[in-house]
C-alpha cells in the first residue's frame, strides 16, 4: 500500500511540474497570462502586501513625522537639486514647495531628528532667499517665518546644509590601487574568533554605511544588529546556506528595507537597490577596521519569510533584504578563491558586442 501511495505522489507531481513548465512557457509569452500565473500561485503575495502596507504608513506620516519623514527628505533633496542646476531655473519647485514646507512645519513639531531639521530648514531658507515673488511660495514665506527654527551647529559644524563646491584639497589620499587592493582581500569568510566585537567599531562601519547613494536621500533600511549569542544563534539559523559554520558567528546584521518610505509601486525596488549599496558600504567599512564579513542569501521562502518575521517583529511593510555574518576572523580558516568574471564579460561600452 505504501509503494501505491509513493508511486501516486510521484505521478502528481511529475503531472503539476509539466502543467507548471506548460504554464510557465504562457506566461513568459504573455504579460496578463504571466499576472494570471501568479495570481494562482500567491508567490509574490507578501511582497504585494508589503507594498500596500507601505502605501498605507506613506499616508499616515503625512500627518505624523515620527512614523517616516520621507516626503521631507525627498522635496528637501529635490530643492537641493533644483538650487545646484546648471544655469539654475527660477522659479523652480513651485508644484510642491507648498507641501514641503508644511512636512517641514509637522516635522519641527514632531522633535524629528536635529541634522535632519536643520538640513530641511537651511534649503528652505536658501530657497526662499532665490526665489522672487511668486504666488505659489509667497504664502508659504509667512509659514516658515513662524515656524521655531532649530539651533544652527557648533562650531565644528557651522556651515549651512546647503549644496556646496567640493574642494580638491579635501579629496581623501586613496589611491585606485589601494582601493582595488581592499576589493581583493575582503572574502566571504566563515571562520571566526569569539573575541567581542566592540559596538563602536560596528557603529563606525554603519556610519560608512549612511553616506551610500540612495534614491532622493530617503535611507529606506535599517541595520538590525544581533551581537547576543543566543539571538545570534536563532537568527543566523533561519536563512539557507549558513550549515557548518553558523554556531560560531559571534555577530550579525539583517539589513531590512522598510516600504513606507514610498507611496507608488514604480519604487517598489528600491529597498533593495538602496539596501545592497549600504550594505556592501556596511562590508567595507567593517574590513578596513579589521572585522570580516560573509554576505547571506535571503531567499524568498515564505516558512522562512514568517519565521524571520516573527523574530524580528516585522511590520508588515518590511523586508529582509540580506544578512551579514561578520566578527574578527580567524586567520587559519580558509577562504573560497571565487574567481570573478573578466571585464570582458561584465562591461560593455555603447553596444559593442
Amino acid at each position: 500500500m505504501k509503494a501505491i501511495l509513493r508511486d501516486l505522489k510521484r505521478t502528481a507531481k511529475r503531472i503539476l511540474q509539466t502543467l507548471d513548465e506548460a504554464f510557465v512557457r504562457l506566461g513568459a509569452a504573455n504579460r496578463f497570462l504571466a499576472t494570471v500565473y501568479y495570481l494562482v500561485n500567491g508567490r509574490y503575495g507578501r511582497e504585494q502586501q508589503a507594498n500596500l502596507s507601505g502605501k498605507l504608513a506613506y499616508k499616515k506620516s503625512l500627518s505624523d513625522p515620527s512614523i517616516n519623514t520621507s516626503l521631507l527628505r525627498r522635496n528637501i533633496h529635490r530643492l537641493e537639486k533644483g538650487l545646484l542646476m546648471r544655469p539654475r531655473r527660477v522659479p523652480f519647485g513651485v508644484s510642491y514647495i507648498g507641501e514641503t514646507v508644511l512636512a517641514y512645519r509637522n516635522a519641527v513639531s514632531s522633535g524629528t531628528e536635529g541634522d535632519e531639521l536643520r538640513w530641511a530648514h537651511d534649503v528652505l531658507s536658501e530657497y526662499m532667499n532665490v526665489t522672487p515673488s511668486h504666488e505659489a511660495v509667497d504664502g508659504f514665506r509667512s509659514i516658515m517665518n513662524s515656524v521655531s527654527h532649530p539651533s544652527p551647529g557648533g562650531p565644528t559644524d557651522a556651515r549651512r546644509l546647503i549644496p556646496y563646491t567640493r574642494l580638491e584639497s579635501d579629496m581623501p589620499q586613496v589611491g585606485i590601487d589601494d582601493l582595488l587592493k581592499l576589493a581583493k582581500h575582503r572574502r566571504s569568510v566563515r571562520w571566526y574568533r569569539p573575541d567581542p566585537i566592540p559596538r563602536d567599531a560596528i557603529d563606525r562601519a554603519i556610519e560608512i554605511a549612511s553616506y551610500s547613494p540612495t534614491a532622493c536621500n530617503r535611507q529606506p533600511y535599517e541595520f538590525r544588529i544581533f551581537d547576543d549569542p543566543e539571538l545570534v544563534s536563532r537568527i543566523i539559523s533561519i536563512p539557507m546556506g549558513t550549515t557548518g559554520f553558523a554556531e560560531q558567528v559571534p555577530a550579525v546584521a539583517v539589513v531590512v528595507g522598510r516600504q513606507r518610505n514610498y507611496p507608488a509601486d514604480r519604487d517598489r525596488h528600491l529597498i533593495y537597490v538602496d539596501g545592497s549599496l549600504a550594505s556592501m558600504s556596511f562590508v567595507y567599512g567593517l574590513e578596513v577596521q579589521g572585522l570580516s564579513s560573509c554576505c547571506i542569501n535571503w531567499p524568498d521562502i515564505e516558512a522562512l519569510e514568517r519565521k524571520m518575521e516573527r523574530e524580528l517583529r516585522l511590520a508588515s511593510d518590511e523586508r529582509p533584504i540580506m544578512l551579514i555574518a561578520f566578527g574578527y576572523p580567524d586567520l587559519s580558516g580558509l577562504v573560497a578563491n571565487s574567481t570573478k568574471k573578466p571585464l570582458s564579460t561584465i562591461c560593455k561600452y555603447n553596444f559593442e558586442k
